[in-house]
C-alpha cells in the first residue's frame, strides 16, 4: 500500500465528461437516474496498490514485436509522465494501453467491423512508470472506425490508457487522440468535456526529438491524475 495517503481532490466543474451526454448514447443507458450520494474516503480509497514486485507481470511496450512478424501501419512512439496535481511524478505506477490495428479494428470478438484483423497485431501494452514519472511504448497508429451511435459514426483515431496513480480513487481511464483530426469535430465522445481547454488535453503533441529517423514519429501525452489540470476520463 502506498504510505502517503493523499485526500482525492474533486475537479472543477466542466473539465470532466458528466455521466449523462445524450449525443453519446450509451451514456442514456448507463447514467445513472438518481443524483449521487457523497460518501467521504476512508484508507481503502487513498492507497492502492504498488507494482514494485511485479505482480501485474512484466513490462510490454513494444507493440510491434508481440508477433513473429511486424504490423501493417505507421510506427509510432508515445511517451509522457504520469503526474499529481502539484506536477510531482507519479512513480511506480501501472499504466496500461490498448487499441485497434491501423486499419480500424481490434484484436477482440466482439469487435466485427468489416476490416482486416493484422495477425502481428493485439494491440494491448503495459509498462510501470519510472522515477520521474516517464512511461513510453512503441506501437502502431490506429485507424478511425465505425460506430453505430448515430447514422455514418466514425470514431477519431485514439489509443486507451487506464492509470492506477497513488490510490484507487486517483484511477484514470482516458483516451489519446491526434493532433489535426478531422473527426474530432463530430465525435461526442471527445466533445462530451465542455472545458476547451481540458479537451485539448486529450490531444497529444507531436515531438521531433521523440521521433526515430527512418522509423517511428514520437509524440507526448503527459497524464495529470488530480488537480485543475487533470486528464479528462472516459465518460460513463
Amino acid at each position: 500500500m502506498t504510505a502517503d495517503p493523499l485526500p482525492f481532490a474533486r475537479p472543477r466543474p466542466g473539465t470532466q465528461p458528466p455521466t449523462l451526454y445524450p449525443d453519446y448514447q450509451s451514456t442514456v443507458k448507463r447514467a445513472p437516474k438518481r443524483a449521487p450520494i457523497r460518501i467521504e474516503h476512508t484508507l481503502s480509497e487513498l492507497t492502492g496498490p504498488v507494482f514494485a514486485d511485479r505482480w501485474a507481470g512484466p513490462d510490454a511496450t513494444d507493440l510491434t514485436r508481440q508477433h513473429p512478424g511486424a504490423p501493417l501501419g505507421e510506427r509510432i512512439i508515445v511517451e509522457g509522465r504520469v503526474l499529481d496535481e502539484d506536477g510531482r511524478p507519479v512513480a511506480g505506477t501501472l499504466i496500461e494501453l490498448w487499441q485497434c490495428n491501423a486499419a480500424g479494428r481490434y484484436h477482440h470478438p466482439v469487435d466485427q467491423h468489416d476490416a482486416p484483423l493484422d495477425p502481428n497485431f493485439t494491440g494491448a501494452g503495459q509498462m510501470v512508470s519510472g522515477p520521474d514519472g516517464t512511461y513510453r511504448f512503441l506501437t502502431i497508429k490506429p485507424g478511425a472506425y465505425p460506430w453505430r451511435n448515430t447514422p455514418n459514426a466514425w470514431r477519431p483515431a485514439h489509443i486507451h490508457l487506464g492509470v492506477f496513480g497513488p490510490g484507487f480513487a486517483t484511477r484514470i481511464v482516458t483516451q489519446m487522440y491526434f493532433p489535426g483530426d478531422p473527426l474530432l469535430a463530430y465525435d461526442p465522445i471527445f466533445q462530451s468535456t465542455a472545458d476547451a481547454a481540458a479537451r485539448e488535453r486529450l490531444i497529444c503533441a507531436y515531438e521531433p526529438e521523440l521521433s526515430e529517423a527512418e522509423w517511428a514519429l514520437g509524440y507526448r501525452f503527459d497524464l495529470v491524475l488530480r488537480g485543475r489540470a487533470a486528464t479528462p476520463v472516459d465518460p460513463a
